[in-house]
């Protein structure tokens, strides 16, 4: 839709609680510059790159952008999906199949609401380090198993059952609209600069690499007691525990209590 406002003041600063978004892989760089576009049209600017095939930068994408250049020139490029979602404390990821794994299936609108709520949910929110994410998978075949699987939740687009086909910039405006729909302001007022007491800290949802840090000496360990009966059961038995994990949204108490309790079990000193 062309008719921006040229007298009104342009702004590519993020609206507070914006999510990342992460294309994981996209091929296009037309494809990328229009997402950007998509993104900033809703104040969404942390713009998160998995390996795009055509490499970084992209001459192609910055043509699509239709000004949505700084998000181009600002975009993150990470070589796994693992290490674009390692800050975050709350991921979605997008596709219109559950591919069997038990998470919780939103919509836009819950997705949006449950954005909002997340960041929203603990005393003294802006002072601590949370942030949301949505996972986007390539053109061609969306999003791997082992990407869904670092998730907290699936965001589904329900769409006409006959002809579901979107392409990926619509998707992203599709989301990202419906996350500014939700109340979250252009222009949000300063939360007060109130100290954070450690039971807050305490309380506040573990980032992904904390987990991650977490699985790592599990799976260590659940290798030396010769868990993994094959190495062909091993990838899909790792994908299960982790949806678990991601599932429960564990917070950062829980991440040192599991710690505490896998080096009590195992006797490891070394298990930090």
């Amino acid at each position: 839709m062309a008719g921006t406002d040229s007298t009104a003041k342009k702004t590519e600063a993020p609206a507070l609680g914006a999510p990342a978004i992460i294309l994981v892989k996209p091929q296009l760089g037309e494809n990328i510059g229009m997402c950007a576009r998509a993104m900033l049209n809703c104040a969404v600017t942390d713009l998160r790159l998995v390996a795009p095939r055509d490499g970084w930068p992209n001459p192609s994408a910055a043509a699509a952008a239709s000004g949505a250049t700084q998000l181009l020139d600002n975009a993150k490029v990470y070589a796994t999906t693992q290490e674009a979602v390692a800050d975050l404390t709350f991921v979605l990821a997008t596709t219109a199949r559950g591919r069997g794994m038990v998470k919780d299936i939103l919509d836009p609108h819950a997705a949006a609401k449950e954005i909002h709520k997340h960041n929203s949910a603990g005393p003294n929110n802006a002072n601590t380090e949370q942030k949301c994410g949505i996972l986007f998978g390539c053109e061609r075949a969306g999003l791997d198993n082992d990407d869904i699987a670092l998730a907290n939740a699936i965001l589904s687009i329900p769409l006409n059952p006959g002809f579901t086909s979107l392409n990926l910039a619509q998707a992203v405006l599709l989301v990202c609209f419906s996350w500014l729909s939700a109340g979250n302001p252009f222009q949000p007022a300063a939360a007060p600069e109130t100290p954070v007491t450690n039971e807050q800290q305490n309380d506040a949802p573990a980032s992904q690499a904390e987990i991650e840090t977490l699985l790592k000496h599990l799976e260590s360990q659940l290798e030396q007691n010769n868990f993994f009966r094959s190495a062909e059961q091993k990838p899909t038995l790792l994908r299960n525990i982790r949806n678990f994990f991601f599932r429960a949204g564990p917070t950062r108490q829980d991440v040192r209590t599991l710690h505490g309790i896998f080096k009590c079990l195992t006797g490891n000193r070394d298990w930090k």
